[in-house]
């Protein structure tokens, strides 16, 4: 008896719909990445313009392998999964097909509306926004991270072009320009992009946040970190600062007023996921700065950081502008459309893992899970708390034994036990050296056995924390050996023929083949690891 062969699932459709939300330039998936999506298996829908904003023309769509749809009921109505970029707008939850699957952002908290419509709709809604962002092997999904690089960048480009003069210093047979001076509230990904770029045109950056392990990162980026008056942690879970306490908020508030009367430039970058963006810069604050100074405020969409700001606007106040536009990464939309396609074909890759064009929503799988807000109709969000990683397990009791019998290991100096035996071993083979060795070679000897120890005692007791680049030169440096190997070449002890017996001479000759590999090949290395630290 014969079995009918299991029937496999149809490939699913992806659309790519036009974004609706006033302003948005961005689009949810771009040709480069419609290849890749089709090799996974998928056939990939958009609608027409979809990337015209983006300058990601229809024809390049379809070369590129995806179908071109003229309008978004038809696209919404016949694909199985809907890429977006901004949460849908009600007519568009009411286009879409029943049990279908919607990727974008959704932001759950702030929309419960929108939770109940899609609900209803039995959809299956994954919200890029709620990907837990502490998983190492979800940071290739995370659009959020790749939307605020660009929107930092483009926060320091909105002040430059609003701001009166340089951010660089400059003289001139005009006369002396000085530095803009920027302070960054906020060192985030947004926080740490805008330092980057405004420490590049040459402005005095300074920076604060409330937590305290992002110091580091503001320094490596040319920022100063300005360190508010009162002791308290500020790391919240999943990566965000939390909410500080009132003592904390007064220190900071002060600290804020002081660098509002210095800088040129203020960048507010200050949010905590599902709550209005903290007020850091009151008006009296912008009515103490100069005259011709910006505030950019990237908070405008979720009230704003400056008490002043009008989100979506740039309004000047007491001489000072202040941008509230809430569509900074949607001003480099081709750029920031290519790192979300991209952040996305991550997921799908984790979705459709069997490369046969069919997503499955793992709920197991703990980064799926995090982003599966709602799942066939129902209601999943918010994820439970990823479980604590398994503690380390114990060490044997025969470690602390290995570790003893490797205390004179690299980085790690002798016992001194062990430094007696090898100064009683080293003095007797010394001793018998110097019985029946030639009086010329004692002195070579002892020279070679001293530069030995100091080599011994200076290199080895380096732990493998300062091992840096110009490590190699002091490799390159060492090969003065070459200078002995010369003087046993050249016949300053020759014998009567005035030349050096031909065993040393071949010895000393090797000697200056090997130690010039070492001195070339030491600069050369040398050359090329501090090269990696060049613009």
């Amino acid at each position: 008896m014969q079995t009918e062969p299991t029937p496999q699932a149809q490939p699913q459709r992806i659309g790519v719909p036009r974004e609706t939300f006033p302003g948005e330039k961005r689009v949810a998936t771009v040709p480069d990445v419609v290849e890749k999506l089709i090799k996974l298996g998928f056939t990939v829908a958009v609608e027409s313009g979809a990337g015209d904003a983006a300058n990601f023309s229809d024809d390049a769509y379809r070369a590129a392998g995806a179908e071109v749809v003229a309008g978004a009921a038809q696209l919404w109505s016949t694909s199985d999964i809907v890429l977006k970029v901004r949460p849908p707008s009600e007519d568009e939850v009411g286009l879409m097909r029943g049990g279908g699957t919607l990727i974008d952002f959704i932001w759950p908290a702030q929309n419960p509306q929108l939770m109940e419509q899609l609900a209803a709709r039995k959809a299956t809604v994954l919200a890029i926004d709620c990907l837990p962002r502490t998983l190492s092997r979800a940071q290739k999904m995370d659009a959020l991270t790749s939307t605020a690089g660009v929107s930092g960048y483009r926060a320091v480009i909105e002040a430059a072009n609003a701001f009166g003069r340089y951010f660089n210093g400059q003289i001139t047979a005009a006369g002396k320009v000085p530095p803009a001076k920027v302070f960054i509230a906020g060192a985030g990904v947004a926080g740490l992009a805008a330092i980057g770029t405004a420490a590049n045109l040459g402005a005095i950056v300074r920076a604060n946040d409330t937590r305290a392990e992002v110091a580091d990162q503001v320094k490596s980026l040319g920022g100063e970190f300005v360190k508010v008056d009162y002791e308290e942690e500020g790391s919240g879970g999943g990566g965000y600062a939390k909410v500080m306490s009132e003592g904390f908020q007064a220190a900071q508030r002060q600290m804020y007023a002081t660098q509002a009367k210095d800088a040129d430039i203020i960048i507010t970058t200050a949010l905590i996921p599902g709550k209005p963006a903290p007020r850091l810069i009151t008006a009296e604050m912008v009515q103490s700065m100069k005259p011709g100074s910006v505030i950019v405020d990237m908070a405008a969409e979720q009230g704003g950081n400056c008490e002043l700001t009008v989100p979506g606007e740039a309004v000047v106040r007491h001489g000072v502008t202040i941008i509230g536009y809430t569509d900074l990464a949607s001003r480099l939309a081709k750029q920031s459309s290519t790192l979300y396609a991209t952040n996305l074909l991550r997921l799908m890759e984790e979705l459709c893992k069997a490369k046969d064009g069919v997503a499955v929503v793992n709920m197991e799988d703990d980064a799926i899970r995090g982003l599966t807000v709602i799942k066939d109709g129902s209601v999943t969000w918010p994820a439970p708390p990823l479980k604590a990683p398994p503690a380390p397990a114990p060490k044997a009791a025969a470690a602390p034994m290995a570790e003893k019998k490797s205390a004179h290991g690299p980085g790690e100096p002798m016992s001194a036990k062990a430094l007696s035996i090898v100064f009683a071993v080293g003095a007797v083979l010394f001793w018998l050296i110097g019985a029946y060795a030639p009086e010329a070679f004692l002195g070579h000897f002892t020279v070679f056995v001293l530069a030995c120890f100091i080599g011994y005692m200076v290199v080895w007791n380096v732990t493998p924390a300062l091992h840096t680049p110009l490590m190699s030169v002091t490799n390159a440096i060492s090969s003065i050996i070459a200078i002995g190997a010369l003087v046993q070449i050249a016949p300053l002890e020759a014998g009567a023929n005035g030349r050096p017996d031909g065993l040393i001479m071949w010895l000393a000759f090797a000697a200056l083949v090997l130690t010039a590999v070492n001195m070339f090949g030491g600069f050369a290395v040398t050359r090329r690891m501090l090269a990696m630290f060049r613009k």
